[in-house]
């Protein structure tokens, strides 16, 4: 029988991807190893390599489709000494469920006639359930416990039968698996609504007048196409990727669940920028940015103060021995944070060169999983753009993010004399459940004294 290519897992977390472009069409040979497709996933395009051989017989998802769940079948693989008559009916069932058990463990009694051999398969998937324990993602459980439902009565479509959010979604929008559901209670007669006052009508109608709707927020819970198409207000439809959704879904979650709090420094970066020069004409090999020199203090100024490098967890709180620095990079489809690992161990022109070959893969969207996923400290920096203050939105589970303004010329007071001086403000982003402010303040001053210090970070 065919062999069935599913949609593989290319990250711990990814419960689905968009088939970009298929590499191979019907009918090619496809040798173990060949890349035959890629595959958008959350943060970048990967490509997908062929683990058996044959000639591709059915390309069953086409290109261009979006939210294919993982470990479902795309395409069809024709063994040597088969032909397409072997295609007849694969692929076009849905996988079949895992068997139900019976008390004592063994499969129980199928109703009906065992239905027709299916295709191999590369990756069967399991029960979510083995004995009183559920295999469920950590978003699956906290979107089923917000929502009263019994994570027992819902069956998995993740990796190994793992329930993941679309399963519980699915649950949500058709009613099932509530904890102690109960059968409605019979509606009442209806009784019409008591009129308001010609006082209270008067002030309903200017309140739903189009001038007080267009000056008026955009109320809670409208969708937006519905509330600009009523209202006449002309708008082109932009599809939001892969990557655009689960940074909606992260930032929410991060500000609803996260109670952030903010402290901001000046630093004076003056010697800094006469130190950057003079290494930068030093060399054609390399050219420091400031940037660099930001991440390069952040990462000792962790090492220093490691009670900054940490992350929550309702169990403990984890304090990392490296400083993995996440870095936010700009991209066409929405913001990624390609990671400087162990940066407290490497020098600046290490660290200046790995940014660069990290941003432009990010841009290209050629960074592998592990290169953009973890990192337990996070750096924006919009000083480019010409923004002098700004806070940023953590990243979970880290505990921090710094956001780095533009150096300006601004007046200070020095030696009781006004002077001018290039000035950068940073805020520092924390989750008060791991970092208190004194921690927050202790990081940054150490920060701001390599900073304003810069030979000390050569040392």
């Amino acid at each position: 029988m065919p062999i069935e290519i599913t949609m593989p897992a290319l990250s711990p977390t990814m419960t689905e991807g968009n088939l970009a472009k298929w590499l191979k069409k019907e009918g090619d040979e496809v040798k173990s190893g060949d890349v035959i497709a890629e595959i958008e996933t959350d943060k970048a395009t990967m490509e997908v390599e062929a683990v058996d051989e044959g000639t591709l017989g059915k390309i069953i998802v086409q290109e261009g489709t979006q939210g294919v769940a993982v470990n479902q079948v795309i395409a069809l693989l024709l063994e040597e000494g088969e032909d397409a008559s072997a295609l007849d009916g694969g692929g076009a069932k849905p996988a079949p469920k895992p068997e139900a058990k019976s008390d004592g463990g063994a499969p129980a009694p199928a109703p009906e006639a065992a239905p027709a051999p299916a295709p191999k398969s590369n990756g069967a998937q399991a029960p979510a359930h083995q004995g009183n324990r559920i295999f469920a993602s950590p978003l699956a459980k906290r979107m089923a416990e917000q929502s009263g439902l019994d994570l027992s009565q819902i069956q998995g479509s993740g990796p190994n039968g793992r329930i993941v959010k679309h399963d519980v979604e699915a649950a949500i929008s058709g009613g099932t698996a509530k904890k102690g559901a109960k059968p409605a209670a019979p509606e009442g007669p209806k009784t019409e609504a008591a009129k308001p006052a010609p006082s209270q009508a008067a002030a309903q109608a200017a309140a739903q007048s189009p001038a007080a709707t267009m000056s008026a927020q955009k109320p809670a819970g409208v969708d937006a196409k519905d509330f600009s198409t009523k209202l006449g207000i002309k708008f082109r439809e932009i599809p939001n990727s892969g990557m655009r959704k689960v940074i909606a879904r992260r930032l929410t979650e991060a500000k609803q669940t996260v109670p952030h709090f903010y402290l901001t420094i000046d630093l004076q970066i003056d010697q800094l920028m006469k130190t950057r020069a003079e290494l930068n004409s030093r060399s054609d090999e390399y050219k420091l940015s400031v940037n660099d020199f930001v991440i390069r203090a952040t990462a000792l100024a962790l090492k220093k103060v490691p009670a900054a490098n940490a992350a929550w967890t309702d169990d403990a709180i984890l304090q990392y021995e490296n400083a993995d620095i996440s870095v936010a990079v700009a991209t066409p489809t929405g913001l990624i944070t390609p990671i400087i690992k162990a940066a407290e161990t490497k020098g600046l022109v290490e660290i200046s060169n790995a940014m660069k070959d990290l941003a432009k893969r990010a841009r290209d969207g050629k960074l592998k999983p592990e290169e953009f996923q973890g990192g337990t400290f996070s750096i924006s920096n919009l000083g480019m753009f010409g923004v002098r203050e700004f806070g940023a939105i953590i990243n979970p589970p880290q505990g921090c993010i710094l956001a780095v303004g533009a150096g300006e010329q601004r007046p200070i007071v020095k030696d009781g004399a006004l002077a001018v001086a290039t000035v950068m403000s940073c805020t520092l982003s924390v989750d008060h459940r791991v970092v208190d402010g004194a921690v927050g303040a202790e990081f940054l001053a150490v920060f701001k004294k390599l900073i304003e210090d810069p030979l000390s970070m050569l040392l």
